[in-house]
């Protein structure tokens, strides 16, 4: 590329610097990279200074203007310009770090950008080199390929900084390692960089054992780092590094210098890497080479485990090492009263067989033990263990429930206090929408459009100016509808009304093209787009209605009469999404102050208000909930009873419910915290299409939990969605929705029963993912709730017989278990006695047994 660069420079004279600037700017809005390289080499010096001068003013510009496709296309001609332009290497630099420009470049990008880097001194090139390194940051190296094809071509030290070492581990492989000239610097250092996570660490675990393998890295340097590293990271340890361990094939003595060290990953290390020092640990043991205060250790590191893999493991090597040493029953005795209070049944009764066995070998220190933790147990292990020694072992009282959190609500974010913050929050409203941002835009909007319209309209032209169509959703003939949008037109319309009365124009003519959003969604949208009239007509809207007062979205009754007598006084006419939104977040009750001033008001929407407040608000709509089966799968339908008579039609819209996915539902029960049910029918449509995502939608439902209103099939149906959401993190807002409403005692225990059943049933969520929601919101306190939707489930869930048992059925009976010994319950429970008096011992039966115990 460079070479043709050069060919080219002779191809015709240089233009005057004005033509320079023009015959770029031509190539860089046809997005000609290529072209424009090949044209800037043949521009003599101020040629160059000329295109430099104009650029930066010029990105500046056009990016806050330009639509997203057109501005794609100029990005990487513009990078082209400046690389071959800008004189230093300072300059060059900074350039290539534009946030406007790109950040992503294929390897005919890179290698154009390198051929014009390569045109100036090495010393040049080496600066750039240092400066691009200097600049990088994770978890994206910005231009790494750049500056690693400057440092190798210029023989520089390599940087020292991590961005750097880890975009050259993402592109390590390992039969080219070894050729690699930056190899000598960084290889000896691969296990110690604090980002090493940030890699793909498979593929470096394979380079750095073909490099050991191979001669080209120390075996005992790379063993010793290993080993330290996995010490270092404890908990956030990588299994990629404990399968390298296992690649380097240790010998017996090898192990034994780290002995300690394995008994040290014990506690805390993930699962793969306790699995590791375990088998080093049991290895050296039955060779006779642990030192026995190690064994201790690590017995009591592996009893307090919670994986049940990892706690087998140290029942059959407490086994197997006190038949080799007698001497350690006691110790042995000490994990396995531990392994007692594990609440597992089946590995609960591998302990009491073995402690049943060594009672005759039993000291004074390791029969207290056993006796002590026996009492945890369920009642015929708690037998065996009492008649094994020296019987009189009673039965442990329940745990102590902690009490009930109640969800503490948010704070409101302060209104914005001056118009130069509104621009600079107006910049700042980007992806993700947040809904506090936009209350505080359109509160402040109308705020400072009123008491202060030219200092606003001074902050906000840098805002829009230039103009450019699509900065509003205008692409063609097509108009794009968004949050984003409709925001972005109720700015314009005050900032520059003859621009907006353009787009207004334009509008009929063009077709739309909506995203997916319900109808609370599109409430928010109405509530921006309706000012667009009003400003452009250059009357104005002085206080929004709708504003809420408190962190769950309501609104207090004075605080809306307030603001309809200011919109009284003014003489302005309410706008109707803003008043219906302002009814809706109006609570339940109210006090007959408030009715009575209501009643005063004159205007039509006073009246609207005054009617609102009198008749006690809107009447709870009824939910229904319906799974249905689809070429695709299984899907949910919420269907809401007719609306009443008489309500606003944009009230009457939120009537009419679908499905789909959106990025907003978070700002659903905060336009309808008086309407929980009403608010859940449209979260039921939308949340399973986000159970797999990390997308954060899930923290709808703590909001809608802190409403007010009814509880019926709808928010148990989103409830569910959310305790059946793949990612434990999103979960978290289902255990806390739960806890709130466990707290408020709200819990529509039937309900969430009978949504269980159907979600599982119909395989559109994993009962063990909901059982972990379960089992979190016992340990929180909430036990009595979660008792009741467990025995509302089993008869649904639990299999018949003959029938094959559900993933997750054990599960389901150990987190009943664990709830109702803690609440108490004494009663029947027929499904369940049903599945514990069949034959057999798989883990459901046993679990079937241990309940019926309980509650018997």
């Amino acid at each position: 590329m460079a070479h043709a660069l050069v060919a080219h420079s002779s191809a015709r004279p240089s233009p005057s610097p004005a033509t320079a600037w023009e015959e770029t700017l031509a190539r860089v809005t046809s997005g000609d990279a290529t072209g424009l390289a090949a044209y800037l080499v043949t521009l003599d010096e101020p040629g160059r200074r000329k295109v430099a001068a104009e650029l930066p003013g010029y990105v500046t510009a056009t990016a806050r203007t330009a639509g997203w496709q057109e501005w794609a296309r100029q990005g990487r001609p513009l990078l082209v310009a400046g690389v071959a332009c800008m004189g230093g290497a300072s300059a060059v630099a900074a350039w290539l770090f534009r946030r406007e420009l790109p950040r992503w470049l294929d390897d005919d990008e890179v290698e154009l950008l390198v051929g014009l880097l390569r045109r100036r001194p090495v010393e040049w090139q080496a600066d750039v080199a240092r400066r691009i390194a200097a600049r990088m940051r994770l978890p994206e190296p910005r231009h790494w390929d750049i500056a690693a094809a400057l440092v190798r071509e210029t023989g520089i030290e390599p940087p020292d900084g991590e961005p750097f070492i880890v975009g050259w581990l993402r592109r390590l492989r390992p039969e080219t390692a070894g050729r690699d000239p930056l190899l000598a610097a960084y290889g000896p250092r691969i296990l110690e960089i604090d980002a090493l996570a940030q890699t793909p660490l498979w593929q470096v675990v394979e380079t750095v054992a073909h490099l050991v393998h191979g001669g080209l890295l120390d075996r005992a340097a790379v063993i010793d780092a290993v080993v330290r590293r996995l010490l270092r990271d404890g908990p956030a340890a990588r299994a990629e590094l404990a399968g390298l361990h296992d690649r380097l094939d240790l010998d017996i003595d090898e192990s034994a210098r780290y002995a300690a060290d394995y008994a040290g990953l014990l506690p805390a290390g993930p699962v793969a890497v306790a699995d590791v020092a375990l088998a080093q640990l049991r290895r050296l043991e039955e060779a006779g080479r642990l030192e026995e205060e190690l064994f201790a250790e690590a017995m009591a590191a592996l009893a307090f485990r919670p994986e049940k893999k990892l706690l087998r493991a140290a029942v059959s090597w407490a086994g197997d090492a006190v038949l080799r040493e007698a001497g350690r029953v006691d110790t042995v005795l000490d994990a396995l009263s531990t392994i007692f209070t594990q609440d597992t049944l089946a590995l609960q009764e591998r302990a009491v067989r073995l402690a049943v066995r060594l009672a005759p070998q039993a000291g004074p220190a390791g029969r207290e033990a056993v006796r002590q933790a026996a009492a945890e147990l369920p009642s015929e292990l708690r037998e065996q263990v009492s008649a094994a020694y020296g019987g009189g072992i009673a039965e442990a009282a329940p745990p102590a429930a902690p009490p009930l959190p109640v969800g503490e609500c948010p704070p409101l974010p302060p209104p914005i206090a001056s118009p130069e913050e509104l621009v600079l929050e107006l910049a700042g409203f980007r992806w993700p929408p947040d809904v506090w941002a936009f209350e505080r835009l359109l509160a402040g909007l109308a705020e400072w459009s009123h008491r202060d319209p030219e200092r606003l309209r001074q902050a906000l032209r840098p805002w829009w100016h230039p103009f450019t169509p699509g900065a509003y959703g205008h692409h063609g003939g097509e108009i794009h509808e968004s949050l984003f949008t409709a925001v972005s037109r109720a700015f314009l319309a005050f900032a520059a009304p003859e621009r907006s009365r353009k787009l207004t124009a334009q509008a009929p003519g063009r077709r739309r093209r909506p995203d997916a959003p319900g109808a609370p969604e599109l409430l928010y949208r109405r509530r921006a787009l309706e000012l667009v009239t009003p400003f452009e007509e250059g009357t104005g809207y002085p206080v929004l209605l709708a504003t809420p007062t408190a962190g769950t979205g309501h609104l207090d009754p004075s605080a809306l009469l307030d603001r309809l007598e200011r919109l009284e006084a003014a003489g302005v006419r309410a706008l109707p999404a803003d008043l219906a939104q302002a009814l809706l977040r109006l609570p339940r009750r109210f006090a007959p102050a408030d009715v009575e001033r209501a009643v005063r008001l004159t205007s039509e929407a006073g009246r609207t208000c005054a009617a609102w407040m009198r008749d006690g608000g809107m009447p709870d709509p009824e939910a229904t909930v319906t799974v249905r089966e689809t070429a695709h799968g299984a899907r949910l339908e919420a269907e809401l009873g007719a609306p009443a008579p008489g309500l606003p039609e944009e009230i009457r819209a939120l009537f009419e419910v679908q499905d789909g996915h959106t990025y907003s539902l978070t700002w659903w029960p905060l336009a309808l915290p008086a309407h929980r049910e009403l608010a859940a029918a449209h979260l039921a449509g939308y949340l399973p299409w986000s159970m797999d995502a990390n997308d954060r939608q899930t923290q709808a439902l703590t909001a809608l939990a802190r409403g007010d209103g009814p509880l019926g099939a709808a928010t148990a149906h989103a409830l569910v969605c959310g305790m059946g959401h793949v990612n434990p993190a999103e979960r978290a807002a289902a255990t806390d929705a739960f806890l709130t409403l466990a707290a408020r005692g709200e819990t529509p225990a039937g309900a969430l029963a009978a949504a269980v059943t159907a979600l599982v049933t119909a395989d559109l969520v994993k009962l063990n993912r909901v059982v972990s929601v379960l089992d979190d919101a016992t340990q929180a306190g909430a036990h009595e709730a979660v008792w009741a939707v467990i025995s509302g489930v089993l008869a649904g869930l639990l299999p018949k017989e003959g029938e094959r048992p559900r993933a997750g059925a054990a599960d389901l009976l150990a987190a009943g278990a664990r709830a109702a010994r803690i609440a108490r319950v004494r009663g029947e429970l027929p499904e369940v006695a049903a599945v514990a008096g069949r034959k057999g011992s798989s883990r459901l039966v046993q679990e079937a047994r241990r309940l019926i115990q309980l509650v018997g």
